[in-house]
């Protein structure tokens, strides 16, 4: 399998649906899904891009940015790709979203500021995603697009089979600092401000997805360091626990289609 453009590898990044696997490539998106019948079905295209030259600029926005891009691309993949299943698309993912919103704001109503009920709070913002990654083939497909990725990275897609499930640049890591910032951010505003509304809410959440984006990209400028391996420790045990499982061959051979289609397509580009 060609290394992409002019034999330099591209750094890729991925999103497990339920049946499938798309990756991310530097211009377009791939993505590869079996559907009911158990076929193999491929599509991509390229990827939206809502302020390049503001990402250049702002690093801070850098993270909010790129997420509302990868989030940008999942209307069009699934117009695309009709038989794809998104993530979220499940009756007890919603539930437990619609919970969690509702538990939140009973949780925080008329109360002043304290640490045990924001770390209730952010704990109840992961119930969603752990509620999705019930499902074993969403899990599954979350290993895929690591093996699927770290494998070509590697330069090894023939054995893609042994390589890890879990991988570095994986959002898992910014679970606990995105926790953490949110969390002390919360305290301090409701500190200095009686009764912040949704917005100074969603400015501090902003704010401190920002800086843990930021503390991701330092971390794996820096990998092997000491405060870098501390940074990805907790994000690396939630994917090892939880948030990844052995795929099956079948569910690799979708992820290697995905991995193909989405080096064609950057060749192309």
């Amino acid at each position: 399998m060609s290394e992409g453009d002019g034999g330099k590898r591209l750094r890729l990044g991925g999103m497990a649906f339920r049946n499938g696997l798309l990756i991310h490539g530097p211009t377009h998106w791939a993505l590869a899904v079996r559907d009911d019948e158990g076929e193999l079905q491929v599509a991509s295209g390229p990827k939206p891009e809502l302020a390049p030259k503001l990402v250049a600029r702002a690093p801070g926005l850098r993270g909010p940015l790129k997420l509302a891009e990868a989030l940008a691309v999942l209307p069009i993949a699934r117009r695309r790709l009709p038989a794809a299943r998104l993530p979220f698309e499940d009756g007890r993912v919603i539930g437990a979203t619609l919970a969690t919103l509702v538990a939140t704001g009973l949780l925080r109503r008329g109360r002043r500021a304290a640490a045990l009920r924001e770390g209730l709070a952010q704990a109840l913002g992961m119930l969603p995603a752990a509620v999705a990654l019930l499902d074993r083939d969403l899990a599954a497909y979350h290993g895929v697009e690591h093996k699927a990725i770290a494998a070509y990275e590697q330069g090894i897609v023939e054995q893609v089979a042994t390589v890890p499930k879990e991988h570095d640049r994986c959002g898992s890591n910014l679970i606990v600092p995105m926790m953490l910032l949110s969390a002390v951010g919360t305290l301090a505003l409701e500190r200095l401000v009686d009764r912040p509304g949704t917005l100074a809410r969603g400015a501090v959440a902003l704010g401190g997805a920002s800086v843990a984006v930021e503390m991701f990209a330092w971390s794996d400028r820096h990998h092997g360091e000491p405060l870098a391996e501390a940074f990805h420790t907790p994000g690396r045990e939630i994917q090892r626990r939880l948030a990844t499982r052995e795929p099956t061959p079948e569910q690799l051979e979708v992820g290697l289609a995905a991995l193909a289609e989405i080096l064609r397509a950057e060749r192309s580009a």
